[in-house]
């Protein structure tokens, strides 16, 4: 079993990614698509605009985010990614999680209440997904030490807790 979920690693990391381009691609996408957001539009403009939001939000971003972290959540432990620029990269994910977030409310406002909730500029939803996918693609790619941050023992070495399989050490 071990030499198996071990040769997996490489078909993790291409859905981790492919995922992940989907996911940063839908964030930057979806607020330039909410901008387009307009009552005043003709109603069938409007409806087409909004479902193409939903649709895009609900059945593409959305669960291209949950197989990035899942299969990003079995690529920490089947590579023993327990260093600290990876605790750093996961602040920033967190950031996209929040982006997301932010998006996904405003898609549900604009469809609730179109006549009295305008969704926000462009401009912020994106720079804020922008810095956190530069500073995660920065922390992954230059993997720097960051051995000035202190970080408790317990978060650098695996707890010794039970895993439904065994993890190999390098």
């Amino acid at each position: 079993m071990l030499d198996w979920l071990l040769g997996t690693i490489p078909i993790f990391k291409i859905v981790h990614i492919a995922a992940l381009v989907i996911w940063c691609g839908g964030l930057l996408v979806l607020p330039l698509m909410l901008a387009r957001h307009d009552p005043a539009v003709i109603a069938m403009e409007y409806r087409l605009i909004r479902r193409a939001t939903h649709i895009t939000y609900t059945l593409c971003v959305t669960p291209a985010a949950v197989i990035a972290v899942i299969t990003g959540t079995w690529l920490i432990f089947l590579r023993e990614a327990f260093v600290p620029w990876f605790f750093a990269k996961l602040v920033f994910v967190a950031l996209l999680v929040v982006v997301h977030a932010w998006i996904g409310d405003n898609v549900v406002k604009v469809a609730e209440d179109p006549a009295n909730h305008r969704p926000p500029h462009p401009a912020f939803p994106v720079t804020a997904g922008l810095l956190a996918m530069i500073a995660i693609l920065t922390l992954v790619l230059a993997k720097p030490a960051l051995d000035w941050i202190v970080f408790p023992d317990w978060l650098l070495e695996p707890r010794g807790g039970q895993m439904p399989f065994e993890v190999p050490s390098r």
